[in-house]
């Protein structure tokens, strides 16, 4: 069995330092926790997938302040691990200031690609393209035309969502409504299953018969919500289909447990500079399994399927929410 360290609290400096001589990665979840069966526990898959094969171990800490961010940084560095691997767009300043005090370090920041730093592996997806493609399977599976989405902290990286997500939809029917909510503005968006499900009833109320949740979490209790008012959800980052097998449409695959997995494999050897995973890299994607497979039926997947390869053969373009602050098919 391999070893995982838990780094928390008080005992976070006393851990890093008992293994100081050990170059083993470090793996620092964001606020949510490891456990919140989206972005943090895809990112824990890809480090158990590497350790289960390869006998190696890990050290981790879940944050419970956004204080701890440079902390973990520089225990982990200090402790000799490599590579540091960080979650989430937050975790962008405390790089900036710790980066360059460990040059011997290799550094991966998930969903942060604008950072300069010689010794950081910067890994973005393109979020739209895969939710485009669950945004027509919405519009598709929709009976009333209405169909929702709850994001999570109300930041770029989520209206990047639902604009992909948008834009789907109206692909399918130009005619469909969208009604589009965020959970808050501050990291505790993130883990907020009762507002999510607030939301979503609010959304029922609205018509929607569909929900979309990028918001960590919180979508646990959208996707409850949605299956106990008798609608469909759509999951997020990991495949979220066996929460609610027959109510959840699909789940948008954000492939954080790749990058995880392959940055433990390289190891000292990572490669760094700015890395984009989309549909053409299966960075993104949609989740079909036993538990949706009778909510699409084959035309559905033929559709999608045929729109997935002209976003990659440059035959369809999805507009980026980043290019220009705006989304053409929803207000948020």
């Amino acid at each position: 069995m391999t070893l995982m360290k838990t780094l928390m609290g008080a005992a976070t400096a006393v851990a890093l330092t008992a293994g100081a001589a050990l170059a083993e990665p470090a793996l620092i979840f964001d606020l949510g926790g490891k456990f919140d069966k989206s972005f943090n526990e895809a990112a824990f898959n890809g480090a158990k997938r590497w350790a289960d094969e390869t006998g190696g171990s890990f050290r981790e800490i879940e944050l419970q302040s956004e204080a701890q961010r440079e902390q973990a940084l520089r225990r982990f560095a200090e402790a000799g691990a490599n590579p540091v691997i960080t979650m989430g767009f937050a975790m962008a300043d405390p790089l900036s200031a710790v980066a360059a005090d460990y040059p011997d370090t290799k550094f991966v920041a998930v969903d942060v690609t604008w950072l300069d730093a010689p010794n950081i592996r910067q890994i973005g997806f393109a979020e739209h393209e895969g939710s485009y493609l669950v945004g027509m399977l919405a519009a598709m599976a929709s009976k009333s035309g209405t169909v929702g989405f709850v994001g999570g902290m109300d930041i770029p990286l989520i209206r990047h969502f639902g604009c992909g997500y948008a834009q789907g939809a109206k692909a399918v029917n130009p005619d469909v409504k969208i009604v589009a909510n965020m959970t808050g503005t501050t990291p505790a968006a993130w883990n907020d299953p009762v507002k999510g499900s607030e939301l979503t009833k609010a959304q029922i109320s609205q018509g929607a018969d569909v929900v979309y949740a990028a918001a960590g979490g919180t979508g646990v209790g959208v996707l409850q919500t949605a299956a106990d008012e008798g609608i469909l959800s759509i999951g997020v980052d990991s495949n979220q289909n066996h929460l609610h097998p027959g109510k959840v449409l699909t789940s948008m695959l954000k492939r954080v447990d790749v990058a995880v997995y392959d940055a433990m494999k390289a190891g000292e050897n990572l490669e760094t500079g700015v890395f984009n995973m989309g549909l053409a890299e299966e960075g993104v994607g949609y989740a079909l399994d036993d538990n949706n497979a009778p909510l699409i039926s084959d035309e559905m997947r033929a559709a999608v399927d045929k729109a997935r390869q002209d976003i990659i053969d440059g035959n369809l373009k999805v507009v980026s929410y980043y290019e220009n602050d705006s989304c053409p098919a929803v207000n948020f």
